[in-house]
C-alpha cells in the first residue's frame, strides 16, 4: 500500500495523546469547507467491533488458535455483560491494548488488515450509515472515523471507505515495528472529544457546524463537542438522552436482531483487554513477513 497519507500525533494540555491518520484519496475531493462528521466505527459505522473481526481475521490466517480468540471473545461477552469501565480495568485495557503486536511490521500490519477488511469487514458495514457518510462526502464536508481501534486499522477502513481518515488509539512505532506500547491514552469517551476537538484546530473546523454519529452512550462527550449529534443503532441510554436532547436517531437494525448485535462501546475496551490472553499466545506463535 503506497504511503500517501500523513500520521499525525498531538498532545493537548492536559498531556493526552491523539492520533489521527488521512486515508488515501479514493472518493470525492471535499471542497473547502468548515464543517465535517465523525463517526464512530463499531456499531455504528460496521456491525461488531473492528479490533475483533482484525483478530478473527488473523486466527484464520492461524496468527493464534481458535482457543486464544475464545478467550478473546470471552473478554469482550465480560465487558458486555458487565459494562466494567472503573480503573483498574482501564489500566489493564491500556497495559494490553497492543501487546499482540509487539515486533510486527506496520506496513505488514496494514496488509493484513486491509485483506481483513475485504474478507470480513466490508460485509458488516451498515449501508444506511455508509449512507449519511457519503451525505457529508458529497457536500463537500471531510468525514473521519473515530475508533478505540488502532489508528493503523481506522486508517485502512476509511481508505476502503473513501473516507477522509481515522481518529484512533496510538501505538508506539520504532524503526517501523510495533514496540506493543501504547502513546497517551486509548482513544474512548473524552479522549475522542479531545481528539476531535484537535483536529478541528488544525484543519480549520467550526464544530458547531459539525455533526457526530454515534451508538453509545459513552460518546456522549464527543457528540456533545460539535453542533449536531446523531444517534446510530443507540444502546438504551444513548436512546434516552437522544429523546431528552430531541437528537436525530436512525436506526438500521431490525427486530431481535437488533438486540442480538447490540454491542456496548465498552466491548472495545474488553476486546483491547482481551489481548492480555490472546496476544501474549498469539506473540508466541508467528509475526506477519
Amino acid at each position: 500500500m503506497a504511503d500517501t497519507r500523513r500520521v499525525t500525533v498531538s498532545t493537548d494540555a492536559h498531556g493526552h495523546t491523539t492520533g489521527w491518520a488521512e486515508a488515501t484519496a479514493t472518493g470525492p475531493t471535499p471542497t473547502h469547507s468548515r464543517a465535517a462528521a465523525f463517526f464512530d466505527v463499531d456499531n455504528t459505522m460496521m456491525r461488531g467491533a473492528s479490533i475483533y473481526w482484525f483478530a478473527r481475521g488473523l486466527a484464520a490466517r492461524r496468527y493464534f488458535t481458535t482457543g486464544d480468540l475464545a478467550r478473546f471473545a470471552w473478554r469482550q461477552a465480560r465487558y458486555r455483560l458487565l459494562a466494567t469501565e472503573h480503573a483498574g480495568d482501564m489500566s489493564q485495557a491500556r497495559q494490553a491494548a497492543l501487546a499482540f503486536v509487539e515486533g510486527w511490521r506496520v506496513d505488514a500490519v496494514e496488509r493484513l488488515a486491509e485483506e481483513i477488511f475485504d474478507e470480513l469487514m466490508a460485509p458488516r458495514i451498515w449501508a444506511g450509515t455508509r449512507r449519511l457518510a457519503q451525505r457529508h462526502l458529497d457536500a463537500g464536508q471531510r468525514v473521519w472515523l473515530v475508533s478505540a481501534a488502532p489508528v493503523e486499522i481506522g486508517r485502512v477502513i476509511a481508505a476502503r471507505l473513501g473516507l477522509t481518515g481515522a481518529i484512533g488509539t496510538v501505538a508506539e512505532v520504532v524503526d517501523g515495528a510495533y514496540t506493543g506500547r501504547l502513546v497517551g491514552e486509548l482513544m474512548h469517551g473524552p479522549a475522542k472529544a479531545e481528539a476531535v476537538t484537535q483536529l478541528a484546530t488544525v484543519e480549520g473546523l467550526d464544530l458547531p457546524r459539525c455533526t457526530a454519529y454515534s451508538d453509545s452512550c459513552n460518546d456522549l462527550p464527543m457528540l456533545t463537542t460539535v453542533g449536531r449529534a446523531v444517534a446510530v443503532n443507540p444502546d438504551g441510554a444513548l436512546l434516552r438522552v437522544a429523546r431528552e436532547r430531541g437528537w436525530e436517531v436512525r436506526d438500521f437494525r431490525t427486530g431481535r436482531r437488533a438486540a442480538r448485535i447490540a454491542v456496548p462501546s465498552t466491548a472495545a475496551l474488553g476486546l483491547l483487554a482481551g489481548a492480555v490472553s490472546a496476544g501474549r499466545a498469539l506473540h508466541r506463535r508467528r509475526r506477519p513477513a
